[in-house]
């Protein structure tokens, strides 16, 4: 790939992450990336399509991390457990999850829809995960596992923004406790 494509790809994740899609200029991302206006539009054709390549980008850098914790070794509630706990930049919030904070984002689909990918994604490989669980009994047996992989990337996505507010990152770990603690089957 282009070393100035590179770059802009590089710096638009970290702006985003930082100041989100709306807060996130041109002028920002090309000083980032030490490139010129020409350059940047050489490549993309704007903003939009330049946070478009980055978000999928993004989504595609983060995926193989999450997945692999989540069907690595281990047992079922012992995976879970791994993906809740790893560690994490709490106080930044979540590469992703930070996206869907502006309004812009989520009325486009070329920029939600790798974020919808991602979230559907894992609520459906947490709701495998969970279903494993409790035919292994691991995991509460009157729990519908569609509807607590949805509460868990709720509780992990609020997580960030508690721990954010309090600039307590013990607040998000108690989250996690607490979701542990709810799905384990009783004597786990």
């Amino acid at each position: 790939m282009d070393d100035a494509r590179s770059r802009l790809l590089e710096s638009t994740q970290e702006l985003l992450w930082e100041r989100g899609y709306t807060g996130t200029s041109p002028r920002a991302i090309q000083e980032r990336a030490g490139v010129g206006q020409g350059s940047m539009y050489h490549h993309f054709s704007g903003k939009r399509d330049l946070a478009a390549a980055a978000i999928r980008q993004t989504t595609e850098e983060f995926l193989p991390g999450w997945r692999a914790v989540l069907a690595g070794p281990g047992t079922p509630l012992e995976r879970l457990e791994a993906w809740l706990r790893r560690e994490r930049d709490i106080l930044r919030g979540c590469r992703i999850g930070r996206l869907v904070q502006d309004k812009e984002v989520v009325d486009d689909e070329a920029l939600r829809g790798p974020i919808d990918e991602v979230f559907s994604g894992t609520i459906g490989v947490l709701a495998g995960l969970l279903r494993e669980g409790q035919e292994s009994g691991e995991v509460r047996a009157g729990i519908d596992p569609d509807q607590v992989a949805a509460m868990i990337l709720s509780v992990v996505q609020g997580g960030y923004v508690v721990a954010r507010a309090h600039q307590d990152p013990e607040r998000f770990t108690a989250a996690v406790e607490g979701v542990l603690a709810l799905v384990a089957a009783p004597g786990r």
